[in-house]
């Protein structure tokens, strides 16, 4: 009590013949106004809402009729050929209210006139009913359409199992693959929303020409059995696990391979091609995918990709050329009438494609082998061509070999293993196998901690940031960036090799001519789509990747021909066959852009500047001379 007397505001009396004091102003804060008529309404109607369908329905006949009967009796009173009575004008109103709600309009006495009533609101409830289950299994079936629950009933298709950063990469190609058949369909299954994944990918099915390949897009869980059944994977002709962008990518693809022959089962053979980021848990995968299957090694992949590309420089262009679909590819051909020919004879005799080996009866590949290798019963030949369609053969004829002005120099014992160093920039999970691979071709790899200065007697790799960093291309770019501006202020440059995980980094990367941008992600998503299609393709590319056995290498074109010789390609793949190797194009001096079995019978000036491509024995995988960067 004596704390609320404290607290009082004692009044002040004025004194005699002093003025009163004015009373301050009302204080407006927090004063609101009255509500609008507005306003009362939607907070009328939202409280009306909320009580349920009768409550909406009762004051949707009131409303109804608070329109309808003013204008009846307005429409009957001034019709001149309406009854005069009072009462015929009330029946007059009431039939047409009827009319117009459904009501029946019947006029007599009032029972008569309450069962009218009824039965129109019977009627009313049936039609309205019928109506409103129509269109909730409509509506019900456009949004299981729009969240791909639909099944698919396709035969002969290739479907996508996950998403992940190379699915678009994989669709495109074998969008492109598909695009040469009459009639045949590319399926993805993945956990995603079905209109985001067709807004990402239907610039691909245009840019494959949609009017011969369907893109059809599902969402589901591709580990789940249901799921699965949903895009017929027992009727697919190929089907692609992809890893997702998750750190249990691995776990998450043999689940869904597990899943997979629980649906089709291990009597049905279908073609699967998988892939894991981390070479501890191929083994998994394989049992996991059964016999037959095929499981990609990213990271070992990726890792040889950068160890062939830091030892030839530019070869990340022509690998990539190599594995996408657009231009020349691989192909495997069976042709009876070639049996007992000789591997010399068949390079000679296709006129419009790249002799570029011999696949066994049981899938094991000879890749570039000796010139009198004969050809087998039930082998079948491994070409670079445009397209699918069996090459050309001809009867083989002496092509004129232009030698050159001078053999090259024999290498002394002192340079036959020469040391190469690479400086490593940055540090991953590639890291071990990278410096490995290095090793076994006589290169030196040592981690770079300092910002180094550039040096053409060097090369350099750089690798992407940590292992479970969110974006591993963020220490990729930011370490080219300095490169280059380093190159500017010093005048000299350093060969490079760059990894990326995402392709859509590519176009960011401050890449100078002499850098070689190696995405990972992208070219085992390229090698999937060819493997998908061709199967015994991946014993061949294992082998083109692998330490060991053959590589595809740069030789300058001098090596085979004196400089400044006009002769045709058909002279330099002869030339190269005579040292030992398969060629498959040229890099021409003025581009960068490779030539993938181009015209044999097209005559060049081959200059200095221009490169072979060939596939050569991987233990020759030395520097060449004059590399081309």
């Amino acid at each position: 009590m004596r704390k609320e007397l404290d607290h009082r505001v004692p009044s002040q009396r004025p004194s005699p013949g002093a003025e009163a004091p004015v009373p301050p102003a009302p204080v407006l804060t927090g004063h609101r106004a009255a509500p609008l008529l507005r306003d009362r309404t939607r907070y009328w109607v939202d409280r009306t809402v909320v009580k349920g369908m009768t409550a909406v329905a009762g004051w949707l006949a009131l409303a109804c009729l608070a329109v309808v009967a003013p204008a009846s009796a307005l429409l009957v009173w001034t019709d001149s050929r309406s009854p005069d009575t009072l009462q015929g004008k009330v029946e007059t109103v009431w039939r047409t209210v009827g009319q117009t709600l459904r009501l029946g309009g019947e006029v007599g006495p009032p029972l008569r006139i309450v069962l009218s009533v009824l039965l129109a609101l019977v009627s009313l409830l049936y039609v309205s009913t019928l109506v409103g289950l129509v269109t909730t299994a409509i509506t019900d079936r456009l949004t299981e359409l729009q969240r791909g629950q639909s099944t698919v009933v396709e035969r002969g298709h290739s479907l996508v199992l996950g998403w992940s950063e190379q699915t678009p990469t994989l669709v495109a190609e074998l969008l492109a693959a598909h695009a040469q058949r009459r009639s045949s369909a590319v399926v993805v299954l993945a956990d995603r929303d079905k209109l985001d994944m067709e807004r990402e990918l239907r610039p691909l099915l245009a840019a494959a020409g949609g009017r011969r390949v369907r893109l059809l897009c599902r969402r589901g869980r591709p580990a789940d059995p249901a799921a699965l059944a949903r895009v017929s994977p027992a009727a697919a002709a190929a089907v692609v696990v992809l890893p997702p962008d998750t750190p249990e990518a691995d776990t998450q693809v043999v689940k869904t391979l597990l899943a997979l022959r629980a649906v089709v089962g291990d009597a049905r053979a279908v073609r699967v091609v998988a892939a894991v980021r981390q070479t501890r848990h191929v083994a998994t995968a394989r049992l996991a995918a059964g016999p037959g299957a095929v499981v990609l090694d990213v990271d070992g992949i990726t890792a040889r990709i950068l160890v062939q590309c830091l030892v030839e420089p530019g070869l990340s262009r022509v690998l990539e050329d190599l594995l996408d679909f657009a231009g020349a590819e691989l192909h495997v051909h069976r042709v009876p009438g070639l049996v007992g020919r000789t591997f010399a004879e068949l390079r000679a005799a296709c006129a419009d494609a790249c002799v570029v080996g011999v696949v066994r009866p049981d899938g094991s590949p000879l890749l570039n082998p000796p010139p009198r290798t004969a050809l087998g019963p039930g082998d079948a030949v491994v070409v670079l061509a445009q397209d699918d369609t069996p090459p050309t053969w001809t009867t083989p004829t002496a092509t004129p070999l232009p030698r050159p002005s001078c053999a090259p120099p024999a290498p002394s014992p002192d340079d036959r293993t020469p040391v190469r160093r690479v400086l490593v920039l940055g540090w991953n999970r590639l890291g071990p196998d990278v410096v490995d691979g290095l090793a076994r071709n006589g290169w030196e790899a040592v981690r770079q901690t300092a910002f180094p200065a550039p040096d053409p007697s060097r090369r350099l790799l750089v690798l992407g940031g940590p292992d479970g960093h969110l974006d591993p291309d963020e220490y990729t770019l930011v370490t080219l960036l300095r490169l280059r501006a380093a190159e500017r202020e010093s005048g000299y440059r350093s060969p490079t090799v760059a990894e990326l995980t995402d392709a859509r980094h590519q176009p960011l990367a401050p890449a100078g001519p002499h850098t070689d941008l190696v995405v990972g992600g992208r070219l085992v998503g390229l090698l999937m789509s060819q493997v998908s299609q061709t199967a015994e393709l991946a014993a061949a590319f294992d082998e083109l990747f692998s330490p060991a056995g053959n590589a595809v290498r740069l030789r300058p074109a001098t090596d085979y021909v004196p400089a400044g010789t006009e002769t045709s390609f058909a002279a330099l793949v002869e030339a190269a066959g005579l040292q030992g190797a398969t060629a498959l194009g040229y890099l021409p001096g003025d581009s960068r852009i490779p030539l993938l079995n181009p015209p044999k019978t097209a005559v060049r000036c081959w200059t200095p500047e221009d490169v072979l491509i060939v596939v050569t024995a991987a233990a020759t995988l030395q520097p060449t001379r004059g590399d081309r960067m």
